[in-house]
Order: C-alpha cells, then structure tokens, then sequence
C-alpha cells in the first residue's frame, strides 16, 4: 500500500491560501455519525475500524498522536483538544502508516494526502428565505465544473449563473465532485465522498456557488455516486473491508455492501453523506448515480434511506431528487405507502434514444430498438418510458416496469447528458450533426413537452465544444481505462472500425479535456440559439396549458410519417404543437379532431421555430382554404384565432 503523502508543518509551511481556516467553532455537539469537527478548543473525531485495535489521530498541530477510544460495533471515538478549523490530520491503525479521514470533508493533496478539519458553520448564508425545490416547473441544466468556464472553478461557474436564470434555467444539476486522483476527471471515480474537489475550489467555494445560485433564483442539484468507488486513492478497505461485497458483480468494480452482515455502518456512512451534501451546503438536491448497481436485499431499501435522510436534512426546504436507472424501475419514485423509494424523478432514455434517432438516423447499439417516430416521441411524453416490461432486442432481455401512474414530471427529458454526448462520433454535440432546423424543432418538443426537460452544458447556445470522456490516471492505470473506452465503444459499428478507433482521443490526455472547455465567445456569436431557448422556456411558464405539465391533458395524432401533433388542452386556452421533422406536408382533408379549433375562427400562429429570430426561414399559412401545410424541419406552436390577446 502507499502511503499517503505527508502534510507540512505547522510553523514550516501552511495550507495553500485556499484551504486556510476560517476560525475556531464554539460548536461541541456532533453534526454527522463519523468524521471530525471542530468543537470548543478542539475537534470531535468518530472513525468505523473494526480491523483495528488501536486507532490514534496524528496531526502537525498536536505534539503526539491521540489516541481514540473503541465503541462498540467497532466506532473509534475522543475529543482532541488543539485540533481546530484549517489543521491537517490522518488516522494511524495500529500504528501503521497514515491514512486520510473517510469522512475528510477536505483533502488539499488529493484522496492521497492529509485531511483537513473543516469547520462547516463557520460560512455565513444569505439564503434564509429560499424555500427549496420542487419538481413542477422545474429546467435543469447539467454542467461539469472543469470544463464549463474556462477557469474550471466554483467561483468562475458562479459568474455564469445570472446567464443561465436569464435563459429560464431554475436548477443546475453539477457532476460530481467528491474527491479523485489526477489532473481533471468526470468525476465518477471519487474516492472521498465527503470532500469537494481541491481542483475545483475550497469546500466553501461551493457554499458561495449555491449561495448564489439561490439569490438568482436557481436551485442545485449534486450527482452523486453510491454504486462504486474510483480505482486509484480508496483507502476505505483499510477501515474495513466490509465496505464491498463480491456477492454481487459491479460494472465498474467492487460493489458496496449494503445488506451484508456488517452493512450497519456502510449504509450509515453513505445514508449520512447524502444528508452531508444537503445539510451543510444547502443543496436543493441530488442526482444518483447508475442506482441499478447499487445492489441491495434489504427490507427497506437503502435508497429509501437515503431520501428520508435527505429530506429531513432539508426541512422545512424542499428537495428533488433525481435517479439515473438503466432498467426503469418506477418503483424508485413511487412513494414507500406504495412499495417505492421515495425519490421524486427518473432520467428518461427512452425519450432521448427515440429523439436522437429522429435527429440523426443512426440506430446503432442501444439505439437499435428506436425508431425515432413520431409515436415514439408522442408516448414517450405522454407515458415516461417506452419500454415498460416489453421485450428490448438489444439486451435480449425484457426491460422496464409498468409506469402508466407516474406523473410527468416523475421523468427527465434530453437531447444531451454528459454520457450521450460523450459516446456519440467525436464526442460531438447535436448542432454538429444535425441540420439547424431539425434541432430548433426538436428542441421545441423538448421545452414544451409536460417532463422535467434537462440542458447539458453549452446546449443553450449551440456550444462547439466537444464532451469527450477524460480521467487523469497513473499511466498503467490509464493505459487500461483508455483500453475500457475503446471497448465500450465498439459496441456502435461505425466506431469499431480501425479508423475510427484510431482516432479516439486519450482520456488522459490533457488536451482532450482542455478541447471540452466551452468557449465563452460563443455565448454572443450564437445568441440567437439562446434566444430560441430563451423564448420556449417563456412560453413554458407563461402558456398555462404548457405550464401545468398535465400528460394527461396532453394528446396526441401522427399526422404523417414524420409529423405529430400535440394538444395541450386548458380552460384558459388549448395550444396547439406541430412538429414535423421531414419534408413540407399539405394535409388535405385532415381528419384529426385534434387539429380542430375549438371556435370556427380556426388557428394563428403563436411562436414557429422557423422564426428569423432564430436563424430561420419562417414559414407559410399554416391553415388555409386548401388544407393544413405542415413546413419541414419545423415545430409550431398554434392559438385559437379569436383569443385575447
């Protein structure tokens, strides 16, 4: 094992500026179950190492190591005076080498240096009246910290939140940020749950982020990963190796033991660090990841733990939490009077495969059991998820569980996330593949449609960035996870090909993640497509049929091959949706109820994604003497002629 690298001195060198402590608490009451906090004229200390006899606490700071005293289950536990905010500190077992804190809330070094106690009360909030979040109304926006500014910090991000509310964004969904090894990362390999990344700033740095976020009006939402933890910086298995299983196979390594013999403690350490998050940094909420591989047999779910927890560290806030879930499990969003897990929405995949085969054509891979029609887009807005228990050709294998009850705002809709953008050619963006007009269209049933809708970084405006996956590893190690890459991506035969995956870009390469930074010039070039998002999130909010995100308020007819049209019916008014992804249309007759006006003064037009606003190139008379003209490459949205206006 390595030994991690040793702290400086107190009275040799201090903590880099950044991580210098805040002052001393006066706090003696412990907020979390492990891990240290700074109390009256010293720290509390808690640790699980139940494969230990002897635990002690070595700091710079003291003059010796202290020694911790054994509590049952295996609990180290003392109260260490002359440990104060802003120290660094390790934990020896059985005097062995030093090892970092678990439940570090700070790691200056990275996962392999010295912990630092931070003190969690000492940032002073401006957020008292911000109530919380809720799920109706809600735009999330995802962003990587790294790469969304230039400078890769919370507090450049913060910068661009006033940006991102003009747009009508309400919540920024941030990948995650728990401490990893390397340079830059996506994020997914954290290894200290309870520390924010030094790349990214000081854990106050996230306080100040979601601070201002809420004086903009904006909720956030953190991704979090409880399936696994990363392969280089884990020191957890010298705690206890109880932390895994091999009774279950993980994708992505040793899976975590939540219904073993010894699960007590695990499921308290992740149960408690899911309230961490919302508790002491006032986020609105969390974003589980590949919840599919966490594997657990218990009664209650632990993931039921975790939204109990979470919320009761929110009250009298509100929070939403969102789960990502491979197989579409609804009963994760079912509340637990009714078997479920009491999580608030699901990342719906089946909207965006059916959507990107409609932009693009391609139906490779786990796109293979996707059309892209229009039926597919109408009953994935209507229904959540396509596949609902129905044989899925790609696994071979039934995918789903009946959610016909699910509200819709229990699904989250996309065009982009981190992942789909990332496996795509080049890691290119849906405005680098698809014709301008299709994507305004598409974008349209995306923002106006009743589910949660989600915008990955830069999609506001087009961004030509790309998002490839990079991880800064050690070379053996990165070696074989740029092996797992190409492997993964063999599965599309257009990829798999000698050229194409020569072409691939090394994830640790620091260019590759420097060619992901979005470019900020962007923002003013193409500030029509801002405009255009702009316009069809005010239209969310201010058209009440489109506001109440009622899909069962919601119908409708295929009018052609590659034309739907979508009903949003209201006591104040019915709205009309037309989308058409191929060629011009006439209808003539139209046989569709749908499209009949609710007076005999017929429709206008209220907004057109062919707007020259938009870069457009506008569009005829929908309605005429001779038929309904449906333009091409076109979303347009209709109101009863004789309306007020």
């Amino acid at each position: 094992m390595t030994a991690i690298v040793a702290p400086p001195a107190r009275g040799d060198a201090s903590p880099p500026a950044a991580f210098a402590a805040h002052g001393r608490s006066g706090r003696g009451v412990r907020r979390r179950p492990v891990g240290v906090e700074p109390g009256d004229g010293g720290a509390l200390v808690r640790v699980w190492a139940p494969r230990a006899t002897r635990v002690a606490l070595a700091s710079p700071s003291l003059a010796a190591p202290a020694p911790l005293v054994a509590e049952a289950g295996g609990y180290f536990a003392a109260r260490v005076d002359g440990l104060y905010a802003g120290d660094r500190y390790a934990f020896l077992l059985d005097g062995g080498d030093p090892l970092p804190d678990p439940a570090s809330r700070a790691q200056p070094d990275g996962p392999h240096g010295w912990s630092q106690v931070v003190d969690p009360t000492a940032f002073v909030w401006h957020d008292a009246e911000w109530p919380g979040l809720g799920t109706h109304g809600l735009v999330l926006y995802e962003l990587h910290v790294g790469t969304f500014t230039p400078e890769g910090t919370f507090a450049a991000a913060a910068a661009r939140l006033a940006g991102l509310r003009d747009v009508g964004v309400t919540a920024v969904e941030v990948m995650p940020i728990a401490e990893f090894p390397g340079r830059f990362g996506w994020g997914y390999d954290g290894v200290a749950l309870w520390a924010p990344s030094r790349l990214y700033g000081t854990p106050d740095d996230v306080r100040r982020f979601v601070d201002a976020a809420h004086a903009h009006g904006l909720g956030v939402l953190l991704d979090v990963v409880y399936n696994h933890l990363g392969p280089d910086g884990c020191h957890l298995e010298r705690f206890a190796s109880a932390y895994f299983t091999d009774r279950y196979e993980n994708e992505w390594g040793k899976a975590l033991d939540f219904d073993g013999p010894e699960a007590g403690p695990v499921r308290e350490f992740f149960v408690a660090n899911a309230a961490y998050w919302i508790d002491e940094f006032h986020l609105d909420g969390l974003r589980l990841d590949a919840t599919q591989q966490i594997f657990d047999a218990s009664a209650r779910h632990v993931l039921a733990d975790i939204a109990t927890a979470a919320r009761a560290a929110a009250a009298p806030r509100t929070i939403v939490l969102v789960a990502e879930n491979e197989p579409q499990e609804a009963r994760l969003v079912r509340p637990p009077a009714r078997g479920g897990y009491g999580l608030d929405a699901l990342w719906n995949d089946d909207f965006h495969h059916a959507a990107v085969v409609a932009a693009t054509g391609r139906r490779e891979a786990y796109y293979t059991d996707y059309g892209g029609t229009p039926q597919e887009l109408y009953s994935a807005l209507r229904w959540g998820f396509l596949y609902q228990g129905q044989r899925y050709l790609w696994q071979r294998a039934r995918r789903g569980t009946p959610a016909l009850d699910l509200d819709a705002t229990a699904f989250v809709t996309f065009l982009e996330n981190h992942d789909q953008v990332a496996n795509g050619p080049g890691g290119r963006r849906l405005a680098a593949r698809v014709a301008p007009a299709r994507l305004r269209a598409l974008t349209a049933l995306l923002l106006l449609g009743p589910a949660t809708p989600m915008l990955f970084q830069g999609q506001e405006y087009w961004a030509s960035a790309p998002f490839h996956y990079f991880a800064d590893h050690r070379p053996d190690l990165a070696r074989a996870v740029a092996e797992g890459r190409r492997a993964f991506l063999r599965q599309f035969p257009s990829l798999a090909t000698d050229a194409m995956q020569a072409a691939l870009p090394d994830p640790h390469d620091p260019e590759t993640f420097a060619r992901c930074r979005l470019d900020d010039a962007e923002r003013t070039r193409h500030a029509h497509v801002t405009r255009l998002h702009r316009d069809l999130l005010r239209l969310r909010r201010a058209e009440p049929a489109i506001a109440q995100q009622r899909a069962d308020r919601m119908h409708g007819a295929v009018l052609a091959p590659a034309a739907l049209a979508l009903r949003f019916v209201h006591e104040r008014g019915d709205r009309l949706l037309l989308l058409n992804l191929g060629a011009d249309v006439l209808l003539a007759p139209a046989p569709e109820p749908l499209l009949a006006s609710p007076t005999r003064h017929g429709w206008c037009v209220l907004w057109s994604s062919e707007g020259p606003a938009y870069g457009g190139a506008g569009i005829p008379a929908v309605e005429g003497d001779d038929g309904w003209h449906l333009p091409g490459q076109a979303a347009v949205l209709l109101r009863p002629a004789d309306e007020e206006t």
